[in-house]
């Protein structure tokens, strides 16, 4: 036992090899064992998932410390391999370095966090999960209707952010404009129907009002836009079948489909209480003549 104690000693490579693995596991236990501590202080769900992000991170930069000064002797040797190999390593693991240095762009850069509504690549979703190499999201949409979650969680390589846009629904402006239409009858009392129809609007997004207006005067300090009313907007245009009006409002990026299911049902609600003064309209088709035609039926015999 002496003599292989002795060996491992007299051998440099294999004694560094076991004091890197074992500063390595004490620096790893000595993480689990931090954010244990720390998730019986930290009880909010995003606040916790941020602080175990952070000491993880904190971790890996400790044991890279940890070996740097181990094998510090070493690293010159290290640095001429890894001048030589530069060039493969670069072209091998180019989507990888595209990974993180995205990872680094939409870390410092701002352009999203965990738990915002973001559109990435062509997938849009709630993101769920930052790390170092891809972005995941639950997406939204597709099949299912009204920015609601279809079970999918989507993973997207961090490298997208420098060849496709970046959509955020939830950054500096955590609101969204979005329209509905409704049809009225010819022959309807159109000053009513437009009443009626912003007192629905105003009643369901008026408490968004303010707070957009808020957001949005934060927005024109911070760039250089023009300014834009929050307030219902309900304009009128005439088509061949019907009149129709247009509601624009502002809602919260997460209740649009709740919002329009409130505004329809009120704007129902207040025209059927209207007596007939407001109708709406449907698609009917009319036929208005035709045109003479005369039929001659001509009887015709064999004959033999």
């Amino acid at each position: 036992m002496n003599e292989l104690v002795d060996t491992i000693m007299s051998n440099t490579t294999i004694y560094k090899f076991l004091i890197a693995l074992l500063g390595v596991v004490i620096i790893t236990f000595f993480i689990t064992g931090l954010k244990k501590t720390a998730q019986r202080y930290v009880k909010d769900h995003s606040n916790w998932y941020k602080t175990k992000k952070t000491m993880n991170i904190f971790g890996y930069i400790l044991i890279v410390i940890f070996l740097a000064i181990l094998y510090s002797d070493m690293l010159g040797g290290i640095t001429v391999v890894l001048g030589v190999a530069s060039a493969g390593i670069a072209f091998s693991l180019k989507e990888v370095i595209a990974s993180i240095a995205g990872w680094l762009t939409i870390l410092m850069g701002g352009m999203f966090k965990t738990g915002d509504r973001v559109q990435l690549g062509g997938v849009t979703g709630d993101v769920i999960d930052l790390g170092v190499l891809r972005t995941t999201v639950m997406e939204v949409g597709q099949w299912v209707d009204g920015d609601l979650y279809n079970g999918r969680i989507v993973k997207i390589a961090n490298s997208f952010v420098f060849t496709q846009p970046v959509y955020n629904y939830s950054t500096d402006f955590p609101f969204l404009w979005d329209e509905l239409t409704i049809p009225v009858k010819f022959g309807s009392e159109y000053t009513l129907a437009r009443e009626l129809i912003y007192k629905v609007a105003d009643e369901k997004t008026g408490e968004y009002n303010e707070f957009a207006r808020e957001y949005w005067e934060l927005m024109m300090r911070k760039f250089v836009i023009e300014d834009a009313t929050t307030k219902p907007l309900v304009t009128l245009a005439v088509n061949d079948n019907w009149v129709e009006f247009t509601l624009r409002y502002v809602v919260e990026y997460k209740r649009r489909r709740i919002m329009k299911d409130e505004l329809f049902t009120g704007i129902l609600e207040e025209i059927e209480r209207s007596s007939g003064r407001v109708k709406l309209a449907s698609a009917t088709f009319e036929v208005v003549s035709t045109p003479p035609f005369d039929v001659n039926i001509t009887h015709s015999r064999d004959q033999r």
